[in-house]
């Protein structure tokens, strides 16, 4: 059985944040690229009810995103704690109750959705142009949720011991898979496609996506598998270890949850700016919706760091080592700080550029050049919270990471966006997230003075 602790408790702390995060950041790029895949391939139909198609399901898809996150963000601190404090025998009851869960719920979700996604769909906004598109690719999303929960939840749960090479990889992977399959199941044979002619192609169009998605997301299920099955592993997928006992449920969903309830909210906080952001036009929305893909490349980079060093914070913490926690954070946070100062820099100098690589309307890049300003200005502090939010995390303090993650998306954001939408009007929407994000920095800092409080008393 192969030890991967050692790179929370003996390597060089900035080696073992780069040794955790570095795989994750990456993976999060590719992930970029596979969240445009699908939208990018149904486009190259010409028809864009299947491109709404696919832009109504996306809501119902993080459902199944999100419960993945509740047993494998939940599941990953709670298996780094433990390790941290030696106790073995339970990292292996913690895995086994993650994965048997995932199974579970991801066919409770795939059957609910396969039986209502025809109301489900017209619930989020489907249109009697697009219902027929959206249920034929719900309908495979459905048939795949299993393996959509489960592949989730292996990639969060592998990384909690350390394993950040192999989590990565597995994710990559099926994503690969589903971008290369992509063209083969949407389009058609002779269709054009950067300029060449497709030999082949099954014309499936928008229920071609979602095949190519649950085929990616069989084959990283499939990588995962593997790796437990080589037995190089501390985690466990026997049967015989699943439990409802020892505070193992608890123990996972108390942090989880702020992760599940996070894409939930993200979807929800995208239809209300697009719905405000609609009263005044459509060149806001498509404004917005350039902007915010702009930004995430920023916002992606620094959860990938945050995400990857959740695990160290965890095992010490476990440890009782809370002086090697607080110089990982320390790092992680500098270093977020520095991606996100020279990200913002290189988007205010290059702003306008930036938003032309969209789209050549010049009312759209008029708004958009502001829009992605006011999105960046709290690019170089951000950071800090997602290394507070995850380290909350990480130390098992699901209350504060749940407040944080609500908060961002939810709680803080959305009175912002319609207050300020009425007191300030367009400008008000495009500074509301940013607003957001500098409230939520500053309610990290002071949950984290309190906590090193108590960390502090304990030592004495």
């Amino acid at each position: 059985m192969k030890d991967n602790t050692k790179v929370f408790a003996e390597y060089p702390v900035p080696k073992a944040v780069m040794t955790m995060a570095l795989p994750s950041m990456l993976g999060m790029l590719i992930n970029i690229i596979y969240n445009l895949a699908d939208t990018f391939f149904v486009g190259q139909t010409g028809d864009s009810n299947q491109v709404a198609a696919v832009s109504v399901s996306m809501p119902v898809f993080l459902f199944a995103l999100s419960i993945g996150n509740l047993f494998g963000v939940g599941g990953c601190a709670f298996i780094s704690r433990s390790l941290g404090e030696g106790r073995t025998d339970r990292v292996k009851q913690i895995s086994s109750f993650c994965v048997y869960a995932s199974i579970i719920c991801g066919i409770v979700l795939g059957a609910l959705f396969f039986a209502f996604r025809r109301p489900i769909l017209y619930l989020v906004g489907a249109s009697d142009y697009t219902i027929d598109y959206a249920c034929d690719y719900l309908m495979w999303i459905a048939l795949g949720s299993p393996f959509v929960v489960v592949s989730i939840m292996a990639c969060n749960i592998i990384r909690g011991e350390g394993s950040a090479k192999d989590s990565m990889l597995g994710m990559v992977i099926g994503q690969l898979v589903n971008i290369v399959l992509d063209p083969i199941f949407i389009l058609s044979k002779g269709d054009m496609l950067f300029g060449f002619k497709l030999p082949f192609g099954l014309s499936m169009g928008v229920a071609g996506a979602a095949v190519a998605t649950i085929l990616g997301n069989i084959v990283s299920v499939l990588y995962f598998l593997i790796y437990f099955l080589k037995g190089k592993s501390m985690l466990s997928i026997t049967p015989g270890r699943f439990t409802l006992k020892n505070g193992i449920p608890g123990g996972v969903i108390s942090v989880g949850l702020p992760a599940a309830l996070n894409n939930l909210l993200m979807s929800i906080s995208n239809i209300l700016i697009n719905i405000v952001l609609s009263g005044y036009g459509d060149v806001p929305v498509a404004a917005m919706g350039i902007a915010m893909k702009a930004n995430m490349l920023v916002v992606m980079l620094q959860l990938g760091l945050a995400q990857g060093m959740q695990p160290i914070v965890g095992y010490c913490f476990g440890a009782r080592n809370y002086e090697r926690m607080k110089k990982v954070m320390r790092f992680s946070a500098l270093c977020n700080v520095l991606i996100g100062s020279v990200m913002t820099a290189f988007y205010v100098l290059f702003k306008q550029n930036v938003i032309e690589l969209f789209i050549e309307n010049d009312e759209v890049i008029e708004i958009g050049v502001k829009m992605l300003v006011a999105l960046m200005s709290a690019g170089p502090l951000i950071g800090i919270m997602f290394v507070l939010n995850f380290s909350f995390q990480g130390m098992g303090m699901g209350k504060q990471s749940l407040l944080l993650s609500a908060g961002r998306q939810g709680l803080v954001y959305i009175p912002l966006l319609f207050i300020l939408n009425r007191l300030v009007g367009l400008e008000g929407v495009i500074w509301a997230q940013p607003c957001a994000d500098f409230m939520c920095i500053i309610m990290a800092f002071l949950m984290w003075t309190v906590i090193k409080r108590k960390l502090k008393n304990e030592n004495k």
